[in-house]
């Protein structure tokens, strides 16, 4: 192509076609005319003077693709806060040096891309690809006889000012170890047995329930009872009858989720990621929550048992989403579409400033925290995204996405995936939510609006976000370690903003058009865990933690067993190790608070969410950003589960009570108007109370008959009012379990002291 024909970044053309990436015959249907025995590659690189296709018998360096082979990783995107460092990422590989005479199977002298060095088997011409005017598209493809699954391969991208770039394949969907280089895959070879009859569980939207977790942090415990050589791996999901130590006595991964009762399973992210070296072993691997995108459509391949087989991390993956599925689970995909591990990443190696986002000084966006936010905007970006997650929806199973800091990308992208997934088989039950919010500015037009919390009311309805207005008002603020909410000493600050929360803020200024968009926690991977956030706001000085609140945060009484005889904590205070290991006779209190926490979250209307192991006060010892910490701090601690199995058996229970009545989800609620920091709302046939306060409280219960006669809520007899579930135990509930107390003219209910109850006419 001449340099006349080579459009700038501003003028490239989108491509349209469905076929970008290496496509083996094999997968072509039987009757196809031209079906052989090779493969079809394709890129789109519309600002390349001439593209090369590489071929190799494997998929790094050398021979063993160890780590003076080019192919290890370090550490990058670190820490602005959310699991991202501050300074410019680690890049995972240099571009090869800018030289007219440079040519593949020399060196480029850069530390680091030793794999350009080594030789090709073959080496491969691509011919300009041309659209249906008979003028160039914008694509590079070759027609390769001979070759199928499991030949990997590269390219290398020539520019008209001399600048030359080696490449793995950005539309790739299979990689060797460290995802360096691409590999042709003939998917149907990477099927495990009985995939085909694979299906998600039919979960209606009252019974979603979402559980957080991250492959490793699910079985690297050495308790857990998985198999040592599948701990911390995709096929970890696929023991079901595991327990601690293999006792018996109390249920693991599997089995531990089945008797909890959640309903999705939403994995942090399991696409091939920059920052765990795949060629290390054991704690030599290091950890990472993995939020540093390498491959978008290739699996990660530390969570397989051979990273070097670019079908294995397939297979075992699918085997997972398999397992869950039979198990009863819908799977959710954390996706990271708003930055990649490096701005030097194969977007942008095959179209150099075109995928991330710049200034016009060409400085990078980094709204993200790491240097390269992605250009949702672009036609070829946005094709990109809404590809990608109908990929995985189709060929994976997955049943819904959630989107890591939705605010950088645009609502024209987050509602053509809603379309494109709209248009699959079954794709309308797919769930997409994401985070509302970014890190910082992004370079946007002014035209652009992005998906954060100013552009959720032009998001299709049935792309759902995470509500960190819920979260901060129950638990307290995030970035204020000490700050209490509403259940650990800021009841009265708080009360007004719960009481709209479990309505879903319907009737606020951030209603949106449905409750089945909110998504309602109190936990989730980042920040502190709601334990430790708990511990620390419950054992400050700061905020006016005193240990008799009379009148105030609390509204009287001790905090603890802990509490000095001066009634106030030191301004040194801080929670003990024994506070963070939940020992009972210490943290009776947090343990109230986590129980109000949970039960606000599970009978609030919308979709509620948690961490994995907020149910047994999973501890972190107060580390908020534990991205890159050690396996060991990051794990779920399985005996821990056994010893808290009190509070297990609590969350199951509520999860319990929530499926039992679809009015929880989205049914409209009776909030009652108090001048004191107890909330009350009648949802359905329940009524649901909370009292922080470590005194009886009192509703009257003609407040809670529906207003009008549409339907919504039944009549009740205000006589007939009892407990029938209780964070302290129905039994515990003393006077107020009786029919009703009647002061005067007026029946009342007791509210216990430090409780969450739901009541029912029985």
């Amino acid at each position: 192509m001449t340099s006349a024909m080579i459009p700038t970044i501003d003028d490239v053309q989108p491509y349209d076609g469905d076929d970008l990436g290496a496509i083996p015959d094999s997968e072509r249907p039987t009757e196809d005319p031209g079906r052989g025995d090779g493969t079809t590659f394709r890129v789109w690189a519309p600002t390349a003077s001439r593209v090369e296709l590489r071929l190799f018998h494997n998929g790094c360096s050398d021979g063993g693709c160890g780590a003076n082979g080019g192919c290890g990783r370090t550490n990058g995107c670190g820490s602005n806060g959310r699991g991202r460092t501050g300074g410019p990422a680690a890049r995972p590989e240099p571009a090869a040096s800018s030289s007219a005479g440079w040519q593949p199977g020399t060196s480029t002298g850069e530390e680091g891309d030793a794999d350009v060095s080594r030789q090709p088997y073959a080496t491969y011409a691509m011919t300009c690809g041309k659209g249906g005017d008979g003028r160039p598209d914008g694509t590079w493809v070759a027609h390769i006889d001979g070759v199928g699954h499991g030949t990997f391969y590269d390219y290398v991208a020539y520019f008209p000012d001399g600048h030359v770039t080696r490449t793995a394949d950005p539309w790739a969907r299979a990689a060797g170890v460290n995802g360096r280089r691409s590999m042709v895959v003939d998917l149907r070879q990477t099927d495990p047995e009985g995939w085909d009859g694979d299906r998600s569980p039919n979960v209606p939207a009252s019974e979603l329930v979402v559980w957080e977790t991250h492959v490793g942090d699910f079985s690297n415990d050495e308790h857990s009872g998985v198999p040592a050589d599948h701990r911390g791996t995709y096929l970890a999901f696929t023991h079901n009858d595991t327990s601690v130590d293999s006792e018996g006595d109390f249920p693991t991964c599997m089995a531990y989720l089945r008797r909890l009762g959640v309903t999705a399973v939403q994995l942090m992210p399991i696409f091939d990621f920059g920052s765990v070296d795949e060629t290390a072993r054991g704690e030599r691997r290091g950890y990472n929550w993995g939020y540093d995108p390498v491959n978008y459509n290739v699996p990660e391949g530390s969570y397989s048992t051979d990273p070097y087989d670019g079908a294995v991390r397939i297979r075992e993956c699918k085997r997972m989403i398999q397992s869950l599925h039979a198990n009863g689970f819908k799977v959710i995909m954390d996706v990271v579409y708003n930055h990649m591990y490096s701005a030097d990443n194969w977007l942008e190696r095959m179209v150099p400033g075109y995928f991330c986002r710049r200034y016009a000084g060409g400085v990078l966006s980094n709204g993200s925290g790491c240097g390269s936010d992605m250009a949702s905007e672009r036609a070829m970006m946005r094709k990109y995204i809404v590809d990608s997650v109908a990929y995985w929806a189709e060929e994976y199973h997955i049943d819904g996405f959630r989107f890591d800091l939705m605010g950088l990308i645009d609502v024209e992208t987050m509602n053509a995936v809603r379309v494109r997934l709209d248009e699959l088989p079954g794709g309308a039950a797919k769930i997409i939510y994401g985070e509302p919010w970014a890190a910082d500015m992004t370079a946007v037009g002014p035209d652009v609006v992005l998906a954060g919390k100013r552009g959720l009311s032009r998001l299709d309805p049935r792309i759902g976000f995470f509500s960190d207005d819920t979260r901060d008002s129950i638990r307290g603020n995030i970035f204020h370690h000490h700050k209490p909410g509403y259940v650990s000493g800021a009841a009265v600050e708080f009360a007004p903003s719960v009481r709209k929360a479990v309505d879903g803020w319907r009737g606020t200024e951030v209603e949106v058009a449905s409750v089945g968009q909110i998504v309602q926690y109190v936990s989730a991977h980042d920040d502190l865990t709601l334990w430790d956030k708990l511990c620390m706001a419950m054992r400050s000085v700061a905020f006016g933690h005193v240990g008799d609140l009379g009148g105030g945060a609390l509204g009287g009484g001790a905090l603890g067993g802990t509490l000095p005889d001066s009634g106030v904590w030191s301004a040194d205070s801080g929670p003990s190790d024994a506070e963070y290991d939940a020992d009972p006779s210490l943290s009776g209190d947090i343990m109230e608070a986590n129980r109000m926490a949970a039960g606000l979250v599970l009978t609030s209307a919308g979709v509620p969410f948690m961490l994995s192991g907020e149910e047994f006060a999973r501890t972190k010892h107060g580390c908020d950003n534990s991205y890159d910490r050690s396996a060991a701090l990051n794990q779920l601690d399985w005996r821990r589960a056994r010893r808290l199995r009190g509070l297990v058996e609590y969350y199951a229970a509520l999860i319990r009570l929530r499926k039992a009545n679809p009015a929880y989800f989205g049914g409209p609620r009776i909030v009652p108007q108090r001048d004191d920091s107890v909330v009350v709302f009648r949802v359905g046939g329940d009524c649901v109370t909370v009292n922080p306060t470590r005194q009886i409280a009192w509703q009257n219960v003609s407040v809670l008959r529906a207003s009008h006669d549409w339907g919504q809520f039944a009549p009740v007899d205000d006589s007939a009012w009892q407990c029938v579930f209780s964070s302290r135990g129905v039994a515990a509930c003393g006077e107020a379990n009786w029919e009703s107390y009647s002061r005067g003219h007026e029946r009342q209910i007791a509210i216990p002291p430090r409780s969450f109850c739901v009541w029912r006419c029985e």
